[in-house]
């Protein structure tokens, strides 16, 4: 976080929460949340669900809230980042065969340029965690450490 701040980069934070409305809205056969939906997890107001205050959101970040996996599908993040023409994301997060999959599958079809941390990313399976960084997101992203991202505004060493 250090390095965005200093570079004066737009953060975004996405957050996974529900509504009683979002609940109703999952199909049954939906393998991903419907079990989620059965069970009122991940409530919209759950502490479980907050943005986790060491992470130290500021008014002028992007937050948004989804229901599925991807950052773009269930929130309004695309209009927000077009708006302030933007064009290139860093993608840090969980999980790898979920959320950033489905996150940097969607910002290359709206052709961003992306960057993955990828010591800032994690998945609970490291087979999917280690093929998708070596095998697949390299055909869409650069693949980086945070200890590139100086490099990324002209500090430090060449990517």
């Amino acid at each position: 976080m250090p390095w965005a701040r200093s570079q004066e980069v737009q953060v975004c934070y996405v957050r996974v929460a529900f509504t009683e409305e979002d609940f109703a809205a999952i199909p049954a056969h939906s393998k991903a949340f419907a079990a989620v939906g059965r069970n009122g997890a991940l409530t919209a107001d759950s502490i479980e669900t907050q943005t986790h205050e060491s992470l130290q959101v500021r008014d002028e970040d992007i937050v948004v809230r989804k229901t599925r996996f991807g950052a773009f599908s269930t929130t309004d993040l695309y209009a927000s980042l077009l708006g302030q023409g933007i064009d290139t994301l860093i993608l840090a997060g969980i999980s790898t065969g979920g959320v950033v999959l489905s996150t940097l599958r969607h910002a290359a079809d709206e052709d961003y340029r992306i960057y993955v941390l990828a010591d800032a990313i994690a998945d609970p399976d490291p087979e999917v965690h280690r093929v998708l960084l070596e095998k697949v997101f390299p055909h869409q992203a650069d693949i980086i450490n945070t200890e590139d991202l100086w490099a990324l505004s002209g500090e430090g060493r060449g990517l």
